[in-house]
This record gives C-alpha cells, structure tokens and sequence, in this order.
C-alpha cells in the first residue's frame, strides 16, 4: 500500500471486494480512523450488487433450508422450473455442501439461524436510509413496504410457520385479502387472492449506483481503491502481503469480502468454509414505469419484483451450479414468463437478463469475524440474497471487532 495521510499508528486495512458489503467495510472503518484501501478486480458493484432486487428485508430471518427440506431435493434435481434448482451432473461438487445444507433444517438449527439473522438486520431499514442521505442518492431510498403475495389463503396458511417465526422475532405484518391487495397493487393478475403486507421495509432502486456511491465517498475522504485481481495472500511476521497482477500489497489486516470467490483466498490458507454460489437471475423490463409502486414477492414462485431507476427489475431463482456455468438461459426464461403472467402491462415490452454469484453458507447465516487461528484476517462473507440488507450491520461488526483487536 502506498503511504497515506493518516497517523502511522493506524492499522493498514486491505478490503478485498467492492460489493455493497466490502464497500461499507472501507468506509466505516475509514470513518473510524483506520488506513484502508479497498480492492476489486473489476470495480464498485461488478457482481451481485449490480444485480440484486434491491430489497432491505428485515424479515428475511428464515434460512433457505427449512424443515422438510430434503423432501424438495428430487424436485431440485429433476424440475427445470423449480425455484431452487441443482443440476443432476453439478450434484457431486455440490454434495458437501448440500450435506451441510439438509443437515441444518432441524428446528433448533433453523431458530438459531433465525436468531443470528434477526440480530444482524437489526435496523437495516433505518441505517440504509441514513445512508443514501450521507452518500448524497437519498433518492435511490424507498420506503413503501413490501408485499408478499400467495394464490389464496390456504396458500399463505401453508406458509405459516415461516410468518410465526417472524412475528416470534418481533416482525410486524398485515394479512391482506384481494380487495387490499388492489388498493396497492391493482395491476396484479387475478392468480393472486392473499397477501402479507410489511408496511415498514424499504428498497433501493438502483444498487449499483448506491454501492457505487459509497465507494465514491470512501474514495473522496482520501482512501484508495485499487483494482486489481488478488491471488493469493500470506502472512509474513506481524504483517499480510497480498499478490496481485498489479503487484503486491502490504497491510496489517485483511478483510475477506470478495463472496462467492473468496474460498479461491481462503483455501490455500486452510481457513475451511462451506461457501457455495447460489446463482441469482434477473429480468429487467426497460421503457416501462407505474407497473408496481413497490417490492413484491410472489411467494409461491420465490420471485421479487421491484421497480427500478432503469425499469422493472424481476429476480429470483437459486441455482446451485457453481462458478464456471455459463447462465442458464432457461432460469431468465422462467422469471419473463412468470412476468408477463402476473402483470399485463408488460406484454411487447424489451428485456435485458443478469446472472450473479451470491455466496450462501449452508444455514444461510454469513461469517462475520476473526478467520480462527489466523490474526489479522476477517471474514464478510456468506450472506446470499441478503447482502444488502446486512452490508451495513457486517461492517459495524467488523470494525469494532477489528479496531479492538
């Protein structure tokens, strides 16, 4: 790292990833004091962050592997349209962590899953909010809630126990009916007669431009960006190196937040982590405005819509299918189809699709702390489609943990 302005008493930090979550890393603990320099191959918001649904879903506290689980698996294996998909000749590599993943679905597993998620979102909303306004996009906020929408009431009751888990942790919702699903959404398709409303959550309506932004104001109060591609790290002394194409950088701590890449970092340092890509598709319908006014979940199909500076953004689907497939364009088929299904305003409308990397731990909890036995290297990573809503509760953690170290 080259020399900065900060006090030589300052712990030299290397961040290593741009997204949302590394972003908001290097500007808290730049805020707080330390020498940071942030590090991305390709730039701010390359990956997930660009593509996500731009949702900040405190409610979000039920882990993807819910009991009941492994009776899903053959539908995961065998139904192309099944929102969590594996192909058949990936299931070997995905064995491991597949294991892991039904093996996490008992109750207890899933309540202390439920627990850790509910502590990290704690106040995502009102954080985020804060944020656009300290960054200078205040208008990339949205806070009209989110509605969750389900063919019928046997449909939603069947999703019960997921809502008890919420309300257990104090999430507060509304159970709409048809009529008070048109008196926010009468665009809606007929398929969708019941509803649970979340009046309080909030969206961001372009996520790449807001990590991008961050990064900006990280960059503007003097820290340093570097793009480059880093392949390795090594511990000399009381000291990291970093190697990258560009060269090679010292600091004192690292923090791992590179996400679905980062086992290519933490393998050769025998820091083990059952991190798999949980590969994430979008939609997005461009020239088209007022087709809904805020994030909606279609529940039975696990996909969001959400409209966006630059259209309507629809996301969805998990694919475990590694890192080296090239997109599925059978996964993006499905999300337009579904699309047009459900609103009728969208019919001739152009189209542009996206794949991301989202890192999913198999109890869908992410690392956020010290890589054990191995100082001066913390780990960010693992949140899967909850990146954003956690990026900024991660990087308060890591700085106090880090800046107490």
């Amino acid at each position: 790292m080259t020399t900065s302005s900060h006090s030589t008493s300052a712990p030299r930090v290397a961040v290593i990833g741009a997204g949302i979550v590394g972003s908001c890393i290097a500007l808290t603990l730049q805020k707080r004091g330390a020498d940071v320099t942030l590090f991305d191959r390709e730039g701010a918001a390359s990956g997930c962050s660009f593509g996500n649904s731009g949702a900040i879903s405190e409610c979000s506290i039920a882990p993807l592997a819910m009991p009941g689980v492994l009776a899903s698996v053959p539908k995961m294996l065998l139904d192309p349209d099944s929102p969590l998909r594996l192909p058949l000749n990936y299931l070997p590599a995905a064995a491991p962590w597949l294991t892991r993943f039904v093996l996490s679905a008992t109750p207890e597993r899933v309540d202390r899953a439920a627990a850790a998620l509910a502590a990290l979102h704690a106040g995502a909303i009102d954080k985020h909010e804060a944020l656009t306004r300290e960054v200078g996009v205040p208008e990339l906020f949205m806070r009209r809630g989110h509605l969750h929408l389900y063919p019928d009431a046997a449909a939603l009751a069947a999703d019960d126990a997921v809502w008890r888990l919420r309300e257990r942790f104090g999430i507060r919702f509304e159970r709409l009916d048809r009529a008070g699903i048109d008196a926010l959404e009468p665009g809606v398709a007929p398929r969708y007669q019941a509803a649970a409303f979340l009046a309080d959550h909030g969206t961001i309506v372009n996520p790449a431009r807001y990590t991008r932004a961050i990064a900006d104001a990280f960059v503007a109060r003097g820290g340093r960006f570097v793009r480059d591609d880093i392949h390795g790290l090594q511990r000399d002394g009381n000291a990291w190196t970093l190697r990258g194409a560009q060269g090679q950088h010292a600091a004192d701590h690292i923090v791992m937040a590179a996400g679905a890449w980062s086992r290519n970092l933490l393998d050769p340092l025998g820091v083990p982590v059952p991190l798999e890509s949980q590969r994430g598709y979008h939609v997005q319908f461009t020239g088209v405005a007022n087709v809904v006014s805020r994030t909606v979940v279609l529940a039975d199909r696990k996909v969001f819509i959400t409209p966006m500076e630059g259209g309507l953004r629809v996301g969805g689907t998990v694919e475990i299918a590694g890192l080296k497939r090239p997109p599925d364009p059978r996964r993006s088929a499905i999300l337009e189809r579904i699309a047009r299904e459900t609103f009728a305003d969208l019919d001739g409308k152009p189209f542009t699709t996206w794949m991301g990397h989202r890192p999913c731990m198999p109890d869908s909890v992410p690392l956020v702390g010290a890589a054990d036995g191995h100082r001066g290297l913390w780990l960010a990573i693992g949140h899967g489609h909850l990146g954003l809503t956690d990026s900024i509760n991660t990087a308060e953690r890591i700085a106090d943990d880090l800046l107490a170290a």
